[in-house]
């Protein structure tokens, strides 16, 4: 599993190009990383000066560095289908249209029930708040739980953005209730329209979903697999908003041990920009006293605008130091400079006689949580019902791999002889 770095704060503040460095920093230094973006304006394409699209695309001019911008909003039409499906059904021809002949067996209470069950969930109800943010980190977890990733990096939409999804486990639990008395309410009748099977799968993928963003809510608030760096200015409106942003962010116990405070005036012989860093190192020192546990960095203002690679390994090396080759072992690695991490890789091999050995780290995981399988010869391993292919050496039968999960890391013995 790879290890998770979000960056947020207000917009305008330099988060993109804060993700971006680091991302190039950390593939120059030896890891595989995947640089994430659900910004629409697609600024981390204009960051890097390279066009990235809804995959991975490998980034030209750094060996292992891969970046990804999601579009939510193009996904919001696919998730629930079978929901929108029956909203949609059950709303065609108008009045009881979607019940066809049966609506004259009801009793005419019965009818108007459902015509007000109906027409209170409507498909555009299914779009509720947060629900663009949701499929973001649902799509985020995805490549977090691939262990060919051993950083992600991502560059979140504004704060409030993210502060949105984190409530909405308990949006969803409204949202759905009112599904759910509109199943109950038009119980049999669905049944007879549609089919059991497609009654039960309905409720079942609502279930599916909001296990999905509880999921995804307690991966973020793993110290282990995550860390959120808040980032911002030194003025008024930029620090009273990080000082929100992490009060909430806490509440839901998500890690925040760095703030950058970017764009500090240089310290020049001018009254003007004397008087300016003045009043911007007093709101850092106001950042300082009421950010307890956090480590507050400062980055000054650049010469020129930060775009392209050169410029940012520029930064990278402001915020990280020189770029030193990280060992191939698991870790812990501890990187930074003005801005200190803790990596781990994401997977590791080695060859001990007619074994290979791999070891895939996958903190505060169960045992229970883990699967392991083969098909023609290629190995899958499960993590919460979604499967990746771990790429062998050889052709092997899961029968024959032997599995130890200890310590977070699952270590994988496969045989290199037939048997």
């Amino acid at each position: 599993m790879a290890r998770l770095l979000l960056f947020g704060g207000k917009g305008g503040v330099g988060k993109t190009t804060t993700s971006a460095a680091t991302a190039v920093w950390l593939a120059d230094s030896g890891l595989r990383v995947l640089l994430v973006s659900s910004d629409p304006a697609h600024s981390t394409s204009d960051s890097l000066g390279v066009e990235i699209g809804s995959e991975p695309t490998p980034i030209e001019g750094v060996d292992g560095l891969f970046g990804l911008e999601m579009d939510p909003e193009s996904k919001i039409s696919s998730v629930l289908p079978k929901l929108g499906d029956m909203m949609n059904n059950m709303g065609s021809g108008g009045g009881m249209g979607g019940l066809g002949s049966l609506s004259m067996m009801l009793d005419p209470n019965a009818k108007q029930e459902i015509e007000e069950m109906r027409s209170e969930v409507q498909t555009s109800d299914m779009v509720i708040p947060g629900l663009d943010e949701a499929l973001a980190f649902d799509e985020l977890l995805r490549h977090v739980e691939d262990p060919t990733w051993d950083v992600i990096v991502f560059d979140t939409a504004p704060t409030g953005h993210t502060l949105r999804f984190l409530s909405l486990p308990e949006l969803i639990e409204s949202w759905s209730d009112r599904l759910i008395r509109m199943m109950r309410v038009s119980g049999g009748i669905r049944s007879m329209i549609f089919g059991r099977k497609e009654s039960e799968s309905m409720k079942e993928e609502l279930e599916r979903f909001r296990r999905r963003v509880l999921h995804v809510r307690r991966v973020l608030s793993n110290e282990e697999i995550t860390s959120f760096t808040l980032v911002t200015i030194p003025e008024r409106m930029g620090i009273n908003e990080t000082l929100r942003a992490h009060k909430s962010l806490s509440e839901y116990k998500l890690p925040v041990p760095n703030c950058l405070v970017n764009r500090l005036t240089p310290e020049f012989e001018h009254p003007f920009l004397l008087n300016r860093r003045k009043a911007e190192l007093e709101r850092i020192e106001e950042l300082k006293s009421q950010l307890e546990n956090v480590e507050i960095a400062t980055m000054e203002l650049m010469d020129t605008e930060v775009v392209g690679l050169d410029r940012l390994r520029d930064v990278g090396v402001r915020l990280y130091g020189e770029v030193s080759q990280i060992d191939d072992s698991l870790g812990p690695h501890p990187i930074g400079k003005a801005l200190q991490h803790s990596i781990h890789r994401g997977m590791k091999r080695e060859i001990i006689g007619d074994i290979e050995r791999i070891f895939l780290h996958y903190p505060g995981i169960h045992r229970d949580e883990l699967s392991l399988r083969s098909n023609e010869g290629i190995l899958y391993v499960g993590l919460n019902g979604r499967e990746r292919e771990v790429q062998t050496q050889v052709p092997t039968k899961a029968s024959r791999v032997k599995a130890k999960l200890e310590n977070d890391v699952l270590r994988l013995d496969i045989p290199l002889t037939e048997e």
